[in-house]
């Protein structure tokens, strides 16, 4: 049995996340340290305490999720070292997954994950717009709502599950032509705007000169990539650009497993908060096995199982 490391993204924070860890182990309380002295705030306040408003903005929640998540996985390393075969995250889980396979370090993760959550919160604001869960469609209803709305695919999380963004004007349209086409559900998200699509090319452009500034090395295991689907390559340069083509792309968590599946995974770790990447994988093929490492009670019931 291989396995693969995953990493929670945007949506799964909740206050208190984190704590336990950090107040069990003194060096996870370092990392939460490390963490305010490198972002100039108090993120573990925020992380422990809340509120669940200030963890929802993009320059906090980004950060926030990635430390608690980096937490998690340290924590059972140091309980049980586990050789992950990959390792792969949704959206900024991405990043975590990187960091993991030492393709960047902690400190510089932090920095990049809260220019990334600050510049996407800032398009958020130039232009209102939203984004829409789609479930049950085919292909070519899938297609036929894009067309009719004029949103576009920002995520493929199963073959049942896609998400489409778009302007407020389009979601609202997505929403009324996918019962027209007779698509099973499609759910308005609570979202600050239309992540991985056009309306993000101004948080691409700004984070560019970020990532410029940033040392990629090779990964030392495969890291897959949300665009491709595939393992990123070994060369650094590759990697900023894919990761900066993120932004802005199609996310493709679907394929990632499929990747993972390949390389001989059946099962998947996930680290941070909740267990929404759990749920994915059990919708693409509910015979892989998944473990989450959220908290103490669920360290401890996968140090079992492992």
């Amino acid at each position: 049995m291989s396995d693969c490391c995953i990493f929670a993204g945007q949506g799964a924070q909740v206050p208190g996340m984190g704590r336990d860890f950090a107040e069990a182990d003194a060096e996870t309380m370092k990392l939460f340290d490390t963490a305010n002295a490198v972002l100039g705030f108090d993120l573990k306040k925020v992380c422990f305490e809340g509120p669940a408003e200030e963890l929802t903005k993009s320059n906090i929640c980004q950060p926030a999720i990635f430390v608690t998540s980096y937490a998690a996985y340290l924590a059972l390393q140091k309980r049980k070292s586990v050789p992950f075969a990959c390792a792969a995250g949704l959206s900024l889980g991405e990043w975590g997954a990187l960091c993991a396979a030492g393709v960047l370090d902690f400190d510089s993760t932090l920095k990049v994950l809260e220019a990334r959550g600050r510049f996407m919160q800032e398009a958020c604001e130039l232009e209102p717009s939203g984004m829409i869960a789609i479930v049950g469609a085919s292909p070519d209803q899938l297609a036929a709502l894009c067309e009719k709305s004029g949103c576009t695919v920002a995520n493929i999380n199963s073959s049942a599950q896609q998400v489409l963004s778009g302007s407020k004007e389009a979601i609202a349209s997505a929403a009324v032509v996918a019962k027209e086409l007779g698509i099973k559900r499609a759910l308005p998200l609570a979202t600050a705007g239309a992540f991985h699509s056009r309306f993000m090319a101004p948080a691409r452009e700004k984070l560019a000169p970020v990532l410029d500034g940033i040392e990629f090395k090779a990964p030392r295991f495969p890291v897959l990539s949300n665009i491709t689907g595939k393992p990123h390559s070994s060369d650094p340069g590759e990697i900023r650009a894919m990761m900066l083509e993120q932004v802005t792309g199609t996310t493709n968590w679907a394929a990632d497993v499929e990747t993972a599946k390949s390389l001989g995974c059946d099962r998947f770790v996930e680290f941070g908060p909740g267990k929404v990447l759990s749920g994915l994988i059990k919708k693409i093929d509910p015979a892989l096995t998944t473990l989450n490492v959220a908290d103490i009670a669920s360290l401890d019931a996968t140090v079992a199982a492992l």
